[in-house]
């Protein structure tokens, strides 16, 4: 007995395979596609001070960087050493278990114009270069993560992510903690400076989370 082969008329044959391409163009669009200027992404980093500000700053987040895209490349603008562009793919690589967090600022459509996300990425330039800050000081000689990231919203966007803290406002009750703490300052800790951690603007009320 000789088994034929169901047919199926063209046109039915045709829409099957659009189907089918459709579907499998959405199952490889890449994460960062549906990304925007000025998103915020948050990482677990791999340094060897991850530790040490997850346990004072109570967050599991211990590095944020500011999302930018060009030339249909998406970047991301971090303050490392020194402060610098870093493709999309390699910062997310750079992270504990490749696993990452993208806040929006609410109503971005409407509070951040072209104009705005223009000055934000002019802002956030000016860093580029400069030394990564290891005592977490708030003057631009040096920069850190969160430092950068609340910096270029308040002054292009005029946006507070959330209120500065000051360093005694966080926990040292470790022992690690308090040994970094005490290598680090040798002068002198300054516990009246004013800080910001990458667990603080993760959890600003301004931001929701639109990739995770």
């Amino acid at each position: 007995m000789v088994i034929q082969s169901k047919q199926y008329p063209l046109g039915v044959t045709l829409i099957a395979i659009a189907i089918f391409l459709a579907s499998c163009s959405t199952v490889v669009q890449p994460p960062a596609a549906g990304l925007q200027n000025g998103d915020i992404i948050f990482h677990t980093s791999n340094s060897g001070q991850s530790k040490v500000i997850q346990l004072a700053t109570g967050s599991e987040f211990s590095h944020c960087g500011i999302i930018y895209k060009e030339e249909q490349k998406t970047y991301v603008i971090e303050a490392v050493q020194p402060v610098k562009k870093t493709p999309f793919e390699e910062f997310v690589k750079r992270g504990e278990n490749n696993i990452y967090v993208v806040k929006r600022l609410k109503n971005a459509d409407s509070i951040l114009s072209a104009s705005v996300l223009r000055d934000m990425k002019k802002e956030a330039q000016k860093m580029i270069g400069k030394n990564y800050d290891s005592e977490f000081g708030w003057t631009d000689n040096q920069i850190y993560c969160s430092e950068l990231v609340w910096k270029v919203y308040q002054r292009a966007a005029g946006i507070e992510l959330v209120k500065l803290k000051k360093l005694r406002d966080y926990d040292f009750s470790n022992r690690e903690v308090q040994s970094t703490l005490n290598k680090r300052y040798n002068n002198g800790i300054p516990w009246e400076d004013p800080m910001i951690s990458p667990g603080d603007i993760f959890e600003s009320p301004h931001l929701i989370t639109v990739e995770e």
